[in-house]
């Protein structure tokens, strides 16, 4: 079998999952991956015989793939704010919505960075890593610590951690049972906040593969992240720190109105015009 009759394979055995450019794009991440040819190269050697070997890997990729799973977390990595980044079942795939949010966070803080030489920064619910992992990279001085109360999570995101040779104080706990034991200039937070009453609205590629803890509110209280998160603000943000949040679209006012407290708090759009962040400096 030849290269170009093995692309042929692949998209007839996922065409009733993809449209025909998300499965060229996708059998060019993996022709790279497994063969080592870019999708120029891909193109010259159309005619070359794939081994034996070969094409039984790309028959795995499309089994699982018929199964919903993520490409992503089959290929085991992605790209993120420019950094490679291993993702597995046990988090989320990192969403450009968070892309955003960082791009607007570096700016702010890289302002506080003026004023304040030892930056102390907390990220809740970390994930992959990819948070703090951003932050430690461009605010190499700061002290940067993250939670999460997946064990898992948290050793996918020391991996990543050790990969880009970045120091995080990595924390394993129940965030909503978490008594801080210290002050914190910047506190950012992507956490769990999809309502059980919406997860059928979620496609089941996302649900059936990713993990429920990192995407649905653990109680009918799709607030209960952010309750906690306004309260350590009043008790554990520094004056004039700032905090960052990436929120529920549909929650907008009500996740604002917890933050009425400080002295500047703004509902910020994403790229999608959704409500999808908080900005706000204590």
């Amino acid at each position: 079998m030849t290269l170009s009759q093995l692309k042929q394979h692949f998209s007839d055995s996922v065409s009733e999952i993809y449209t025909a450019s998300e499965t060229t794009f996708i059998f060019q991440v993996f022709a790279e991956e497994l063969l080592g040819l870019n999708s120029i190269q891909q193109r010259q050697f159309s005619d070359q015989e794939v081994s034996v070997e070969h094409k039984k890997k790309f028959q795995n990729i499309i089994s699982e793939l018929k199964t919903g799973k993520p490409y992503l977390q089959i290929l085991g990595e992605t790209e993120f704010y420019g950094m490679r980044i291993f993702v597995n079942e046990h988090v989320l795939i990192p969403r450009p919505e968070t892309e955003e949010l960082l791009e607007f966070a570096i700016q702010k803080i890289s302002n506080l960075k003026s004023q304040i030489s030892n930056l102390k920064i907390l990220d809740i619910g970390t994930g992959s890593g990819v948070i703090p992992l951003v932050l430690k990279k461009h605010f190499p001085d700061a002290q940067v610590s993250s939670v999460d109360f997946s064990e898992k999570a948290l050793e996918n995101a020391k991996k990543n951690a050790d990969f880009h040779h970045l120091e995080i104080n990595f924390i394993h706990a129940d965030y909503l049972n978490l008594d801080l034991k210290r002050n914190f200039d910047v506190i950012i937070s992507n956490p769990p906040y999809i309502g059980i009453d919406e997860e059928h609205e979620i496609a089941d590629s996302v649900k059936e593969f990713e993990p429920k803890m990192a995407l649905f509110s653990p109680t009918s209280d799709t607030l209960i992240f952010y309750r906690k998160i306004a309260e350590d603000s009043k008790k554990h943000l520094n004056k004039e720190g700032l905090l960052f949040l990436e929120i529920n679209q549909k929650l907008g006012k009500e996740t604002l109105e917890l933050y009425k407290d400080f002295s500047q708090v703004e509902l910020m759009k994403d790229l999608s015009e959704n409500d999808r962040f908080i900005f706000g400096k204590k």
